[in-house]
């Protein structure tokens, strides 16, 4: 009976362990496409410019470019912002051992933050407006569609509220997620301490942004090159520990003792 019980509870063991592999697969998978979003993202500021600076713009490039306007308009940044819940798990999952409680509260903080930013009017919002406005007769009908689409600009998932709150707890977290980094033996220091330098500049573009949009602009400058570094080094890592199957009890050891995984791959 103690023998079969004991086997049961292996196989428990073992099918939970698998579970959190899985959702460092995910994370990573998620990492990656990210890492692409960022260079997306990159290059279209380079190449296409930010977002319309008016209504009137932004109907005008989606009636006559509409992909170009679409994506001036953050349609990328709203397809890619869901795969932060995907990339939060992955990263508990790896850090749940060296600090669960920070490890919890910086997936939580991400979560809330996301949710709050797809809350947002985004740029599908836009192209209902768009088409009636080619369609309008009238001027004041016009004039009133322009004005929604003010509304929506200035309330977008760059400057309404709930898009800034949603920012700031989405940074807030992931700066949090790359302390608990630098206390387990899973990630590189290197990794946490640009997570913590790129991160820390977004969140402070997100504050003084308010006062001081130079210094905004700057901060995000600077950060911007760096996603798509830390995404590859988070998303091979992530990857790299799913596939070694790290979290099994005879493959590694209590991480918050120390990941004999990390030494084999210190290079992450």
């Amino acid at each position: 009976m103690k023998s079969r019980n004991s086997g049961v509870g292996s196989i428990h063991v073992e099918s939970r362990a698998s579970d959190w592999n899985r959702l460092c697969w995910i994370g990573g998978i998620a990492a990656l496409i990210l890492l692409v979003y960022s260079l997306e993202t990159i290059v279209q500021l380079m190449v296409l410019g930010g977002q319309p600076a008016t209504a009137a713009d932004a109907f005008s490039l989606l009636q006559h470019q509409k992909i170009v306007g679409l994506l001036r308009l953050d349609l990328a940044t709203v397809v890619a912002m869901p795969l932060y819940y995907f990339l939060f798990l992955g990263l508990f999952a790896a850090l749940r051992r060296a600090d669960r409680a920070n490890a919890i509260l910086s997936t939580m903080l991400a979560f809330v933050g996301v949710t709050l930013l797809l809350a947002t009017p985004t740029a599908l919002s836009m192209i209902s407006l768009s088409q009636r406005y080619e369609l309008a007769t009238s001027e004041a009908t016009r004039t009133q569609l322009l004005a929604a689409g003010e509304a929506i600009l200035a309330t977008d998932i760059w400057h309404g509220t709930g898009a800034i709150m949603g920012g700031t707890l989405l940074q807030s977290g992931a700066v949090l997620i790359s302390v608990v980094m630098l206390r387990g033996n899973v990630f590189s220091r290197i990794t946490a301490y640009l997570g913590i330098v790129m991160h820390g500049l977004d969140l402070a573009h997100m504050v003084f942004g308010f006062f001081a949009p130079q210094s905004g602009f700057l901060f995000m400058a600077i950060a911007g090159p760096l996603y798509p570094i830390w995404f590859f080094l988070v998303g091979r890592k992530l990857l790299r520990l799913a596939e070694a199957g790290w979290d099994q009890p005879n493959c590694a050891a209590d991480i918050g003792n120390g990941d004999a995984l990390e030494s084999n791959s210190s290079d992450d």
